[in-house]
């Protein structure tokens, strides 16, 4: 059995290549941001009851609002707002209804000069989201993908494209677990990328969509396994010219009553990895995780 110091080695030797390629800046309140160099948090809140992770979860505008303005104190650089539960089974909820609730928190959090970012695969909802105040979409879905580019390179927005097997996340179709789903996702996401760049969207990262559904047959230790390994490899897509954003996994069955300290060990393997966008939900555990990897000092006589 190797010790994870050869893993990590041995995944260097076989992919070093991979860490030469540049990425793009990824554009955060009119700023151009280098995540090589300072990667973004982005703080989840959810306005759906059902959403899985429950901690994550606002029940009302006030709660959102207040939940968004903590997020930023302790170091979210934008708050992700969704309406509906990524969850297949979960409650279908109508454009209307979506708008109705996300529209106020986006406005609000615009207002105290917190960036937004609205999840969702709904035109409708997206547009209202961006006349909001929303700086980025986080396209969960290829459904109606043109229109939704062509929407987004008009405003001057950003844009996080998720992998998907379906035409949406609520499609139900379980990630597949594969030996290297690497090689995959470069071939899905390279026309995407050419197509969004032809409606004009300047500013992209891609998402693996790890934290999307596994369906209910998977071993819960292999779905971690697979995940922290995905957040190893994440460097490997840098050949596609954009940073990764991934959500930080809390992997209940393995940390159970800490889970929610998952995410702060989770977000030094996405360091590691090179990940440029971490979505979390316990944003003061992950800021902390990653000023340790700032500061640490892995080779004798580095400290000054």
């Amino acid at each position: 059995m190797t010790s994870l110091l050869q893993d990590l080695a041995n995944l260097y030797d076989k992919y070093q290549a991979e860490l030469e390629y540049d990425v793009a800046p990824f554009t955060l309140d009119g700023k151009e941001v280098d995540t090589d160099t300072s990667p973004i948090l982005m703080g989840v809140v959810n306005l759906s009851r059902q959403s899985t992770y429950r901690e994550s979860v606002a029940p009302s505008l006030t709660d959102a609002i207040r939940r968004g303005k903590i997020f930023s104190a302790q170091g979210a650089h934008l708050v992700d707002i969704g309406a509906e539960s990524s969850r297949a089974d979960a409650r279908r909820i109508s454009v209307p209804e979506q708008l109705e609730t996300i529209t106020p928190v986006i406005e609000a959090l615009s207002r105290h000069g917190i960036p937004t970012s609205i999840e969702s695969y709904e035109v409708e909802v997206i547009s209202g989201a961006l006349d909001a105040g929303a700086q980025m979409v986080n396209f969960s879905g290829t459904k109606n993908e043109q229109s939704v580019y062509e929407m987004i390179g008009s405003r001057g927005a950003s844009l996080i494209m998720c992998f998907t097997p379906g035409q949406t996340v609520r499609d139900g179709i379980p990630v597949e677990v594969k030996p290297d789903p690497v090689p995959e996702l470069i071939n899905h996401f390279g026309p995407r990328l050419e197509l969004a760049s032809a409606f004009g969207v300047r500013s992209v990262a891609v998402d693996p969509g790890i934290g999307f559904d596994y369906g209910n047959g998977l071993d819960p230790i292999v779905k971690m396994r697979h995940q922290a390994q995905m957040l190893l490899h994440t460097f490997r897509l840098r050949r596609l010219g954009v940073p990764t954003c991934q959500i930080l996994p809390h992997a209940f069955d393995l940390f159970q009553e800490e889970f929610r300290t998952a995410e702060g060990l989770f977000a030094v393997l996405a360091d590691i990895g090179r990940v440029g966008i971490m979505r979390v939900h316990e944003v003061s555990r992950v800021a902390a995780s990653l000023r340790f990897t700032s500061t640490v000092a892995v080779e004798p006589g580095d400290q000054e």
